[in-house]
């Protein structure tokens, strides 16, 4: 490899280039027993109890690189969370990487460290996966499609039809975090305080909730679209109105006045290491508690509850007279932020 300082088309031939690729970059980085056998699926044992989850995504972020983290931890943070916030246990991922011809190798190697080190803080094995490597200019440097595999434990019950009149509505942190760290990067906009990326596992954290709550009603992290389109998309779905408080809801200053400059939407603006819980009343200090004890969670707060809108409705409590309709934007505020 270190003749070829960059990907070639050859590196996506299948050949003896291909496997340069994946022994010298791919297997350090990601390597388990699993992975090793170098089979063109990965075999693994049910859980004898409870269900299976399964998840996809893939991550086109520009840039690849951002305060707070990279495509590589991001793929996997992503899925991991993806596969948690449905109740299961992550527990194995793929990995599709399309690569553009002149992508450096050394960047290569960074992101697949990068997803090593995600992989191992969130208890995930990247077992199986794939390399394609196109012409340059057909795919903007690299893409990254993970799914997952998790199981869960009988008596776990999340789905956005369990969501009640009265339900507390919980955030785990700050919300858009994530979106303006990699717009500020992506824009070259420079502020006395750097603003990082939220992207983390939540799969620890949502231990804790189920152990305070293992009749957790729902939860959701709020990607793309934020927080904005969770609450409208749980809204619909379970057929109720939703009612937050804008004094309650926790914004990261430099966040707030990044947006306001830029004239966005912190409830818009995407987030990658948050989730939104909804619980019963009588249990939500107890849930915000277990939370709160949690790094992921320090940040929690209790914004709202539901009722009051007309149903399939979020309205916004704000901090002056009157209640905001809250509506999913028609498009993308923030394009490539995942």
């Amino acid at each position: 490899m270190a003749q070829n300082k960059i990907v070639t088309l050859a590196h996506g031939g299948g050949g003896t280039a291909s496997a340069e690729l994946t022994e010298k970059v791919f297997m350090p980085a990601l390597s388990n027993p699993i992975l090793e056998s170098l089979s063109d699926g990965a075999l693994f044992d049910p859980p004898k109890n409870g269900r299976l989850a399964f998840s996809t995504d893939s991550f086109v972020i520009d840039p690849i690189f951002f305060p707070g983290g990279d495509i590589g931890s991001l793929a996997v943070h992503g899925t991991v969370n993806d596969i948690a916030v449905c109740g299961g246990i992550p527990k194995y991922l793929s990995a599709g990487f399309v690569i553009e011809e002149g992508f450096l190798i050394d960047d290569l190697e960074r992101i697949a460290s990068s997803m090593g080190e995600a992989a191992k803080k969130c208890g995930v094995a990247v077992v199986t996966g794939d390399t394609k490597v196109v012409p340059r200019g057909k795919v903007d440097r690299l893409f990254i499609n993970t799914s997952g595999i998790g199981f869960v434990p009988e008596g776990v019950n999340i789905s956005p039809e369990n969501v009640k009149e009265g339900d507390a509505v919980i955030i785990s942190g700050s919300i858009g975090d994530h979106g303006m760290a990699v717009l500020t990067k992506r824009k070259g906009l420079e502020f006395d305080t750097e603003i990082l990326s939220d992207s983390q596992p939540l799969n620890a954290l949502i231990e804790k909730i189920l152990k305070a709550d293992p009749g957790i009603k729902m939860m959701r992290d709020p990607t793309r679209g934020g927080l904005a389109a969770t609450l409208c998309e749980i809204a619909k779905s379970s057929g109720n109105g939703i009612t937050i408080n804008e004094t309650e809801l926790p914004i990261n200053e430099n966040v707030r006045s990044v947006c306001e400059i830029l004239g966005l939407d912190p409830l818009h603006v995407a987030n990658e290491g948050k989730l939104v819980a909804f619980v019963l009343p009588k249990n939500a200090g107890m849930v915000l508690e277990a939370m709160k004890s949690h790094p992921a969670g320090k940040d929690s707060a209790i914004i709202g509850t539901v009722g009051g809108p007309e149903a399939g409705r979020v309205e916004m409590k704000t901090s002056f007279i009157g209640n905001r309709i809250i509506e999913p934007l028609v498009g993308d505020q923030l394009p490539r932020i995942c």
